[in-house]
Order: C-alpha cells, then structure tokens, then sequence
C-alpha cells in the first residue's frame, strides 16, 4: 500500500465508525400521561441518567385513554391511568405483572392511603399521585364564596363557569350534592343527578378538561370545576385564584403507573417506576405538580407550607366526605346513558 493511499483508507475506516454509531440508536420510552404531570427536568434526568430518550404523549380523560389502546394503539411501555381504569384494564388483560425485584423504592410507598386502590400488593400498578376535584373560584369577583356544587346553579354567573368533561366526575359531583354515592347504581338517584346537571349546564360556557386552567388564570372563567394539582399550579402564579373541596364533598382518585401488556421497554418502563419513587425526585416533582405523591420517604423533604397545606394532605373531615369512584362493571352503562342524555340536552 502507497503513503498516498492512506488518507483515503482513514476516511473509509472513519466512515465505518460513524455509521455504526449512527446504528447505535437510543432505547425510547414511550409514555401516555395527563398533561402538566411531571417536572420535565426529571425526565431530563432519567433520560440522561439511563442513556435513553423519554417520549411522552398525554390523554385528557381514563375513558380517552383506555378507548385509545382498546381500539389497538400500540407502543406504550408506561400508561398513568386512575385507580379504577387501571382495575379495568387488569381485568381485561390490557396490562402486565410487575418485577418487584426492579422496584426496590416500593418500600417507599404510604400505606395510608391504600384505601383508595384495590391493587394494594402493586401486582399490575404503582400509586403515581392522589389528586381531589374540587372548585376554583376568582376570590376578587366571589369574596365570601362558601366552596359548595351549587354555585354552578347561579345564573348570575352564566357562561363563566366550567365543569369537567368527564363521565364520572361530573356525574359524581351532582350526585354528591343530593347526598348519594359516587358509585351508586340505583336508577331514581342517577335520574335525579342527570336532571341537576341538566340544569347546571345551562349556566356553564362548557365541559371541557384543559382550558379550564388557563382560563380561571386569566379571568375568563370564574368558577371552575377542575383537579387539585392543576389549579394549585394557577395558584402559584395567581394568587386571586382559590381551590376547595366542596362542603358536599368530592371524588380522590390515585392515579398509577402500568406497563401495558404489548411494552416493549420492560425494563426502562420498571427503572422509570422507581426513578419516580427516590424520595428527593418524588418531593420535587410534588413541588411542581402540587399532587400528592404517596410517598412517605418524600413528605419530610417538602417546604413545610406544602406539608401544612389542605389541597394536598387531606384533613380528615374532608377525607371522610369524599369518595373514590370505582368500576361499576356492567352498571357503568348506567352512567354512559345519564351522560350521554346530559350532553344531548339543549
């Protein structure tokens, strides 16, 4: 071989090399989350940390959820859906066991609030963050404002009130006001919570599950129904706003993490789980969401106002008031038809 050759072989050799990195792709995680629901730093973190890249796509209702991976959306490895969705889709054989030998911060994990889940062994699920629906109001335009399901009946506030577009919740609301369970079945009580939210409707700009924040934040709307966590957050950078569970009471829901049954990330999916669970990455990402991560190792790393504040640690009385809303297997029907008459009604 001739001195002369030699540049040109370099460049093949270095060719060579950088088409093989090129191969060398990044695992991806893929994720199906609410929106706003995690501190994108920590993503950042974790992505760095396990030499992979996070994608993260996000759903607005368990219903939107769960219609999109039964009509065959594939390619999940992480889905955060709500306690009772989560019993659903076990249930059907949507999602797979978890490793427990990978989840050592499961130890980690409030007991406490087991009341609110059925997977109390975290067989399919772990218990993401608790969250409460509840009213945010503008305290300038409702100064003496009693937290209560009833203002959406005020005419005087037509057309600058939400509630959320969400079976169940919205369901569960008037039916907390007459004093019935979240998960009855009972047809007269249904009849009765269908016909009340009938009548609030009429006064509501709409249903709907997103805007909503923006628009308290901004004086569009003031009276919404919304989640803790996501008005807390308009709090933060509002301090007109306020949020409350209603003196009727409302629903907890513990929102989980799954590894659906056709994940391909297994073990990213398992690694992200406990990432999520280190105390000091479960304080900080509470302190963004202003959820309650159940996280017992977590709570003494939190600033004593969050520690003191009753949107996030429940005090008892407004636990004992509240529900959380459960499958209701074939009696869910009941509910899609009072539903589907509420958006009917003109």
């Amino acid at each position: 071989m001739s001195i002369a050759s030699l540049p040109r072989l370099l460049s093949i050799v270095m060719l060579g090399v950088l088409a093989a990195g090129c191969h060398r792709e990044k695992p991806v995680l893929h994720v199906y989350n609410w929106a706003d629901y995690i501190k994108p730093e920590l993503v950042q973190r974790f992505e760095q940390a396990h030499g992979c890249r996070v994608v993260v796509d996000t759903f607005d209702s368990n219903e939107a959820m769960y219609a999109k991976l039964k009509a065959g959306a594939a390619g999940y490895d992480l889905i955060y859906p709500s306690a009772y969705m989560m019993d659903i889709m076990q249930q059907q054989g949507m999602l797979q066991p978890l490793d427990h030998q990978r989840l050592p911060n499961l130890a980690n994990l409030d007991p406490e609030w087991h009341a609110f889940i059925k997977d109390t062994a975290y067989t399919h699920s772990v218990p993401y963050m608790i969250s409460y629906t509840g009213l945010g109001w503008r305290k300038s335009k409702l100064p003496d404002f009693t937290p209560s399901w009833r203002v959406f009946e005020r005419a005087d506030l037509k057309n600058r009130m939400t509630m959320l577009n969400d079976m169940r919740e919205t369901i569960g609301a008037g039916l907390k006001t007459l004093g019935y369970s979240m998960n009855t079945t009972d047809d007269a009580q249904l009849a009765a919570a269908r016909d009340l939210v009938i009548k609030w409707k009429h006064n509501l700009a709409k249903f709907e599950n997103e805007q909503y924040k923006s628009g308290i934040a901004s004086g569009e709307f003031t009276v919404v129904q919304g989640y803790s966590g996501d008005v807390m957050q308009v709090i933060g950078e509002n301090a007109d706003v306020a949020f409350a569970v209603p003196v009727e009471g409302a629903s907890v829901a513990c929102d989980v993490m799954a590894i659906p049954k056709d994940a391909k990330q297994v073990a990213l999916a398992h690694a992200f789980i406990n990432f999520l669970h280190d105390p000091k990455v479960a304080a900080e990402n509470m302190e963004f969401t202003c959820y309650l991560c159940p996280n017992r190792a977590a709570y003494p790393l939190l600033p004593q106002e969050m520690r003191d504040n009753p949107n996030i640690f429940l005090t008892p009385a407004v636990k004992a008031k509240s529900e959380t809303i459960w499958d209701l297997g074939p009696s869910q029907a009941k509910y899609i038809k009072v539903w589907d008459a509420i958006k009917a009604a003109e």
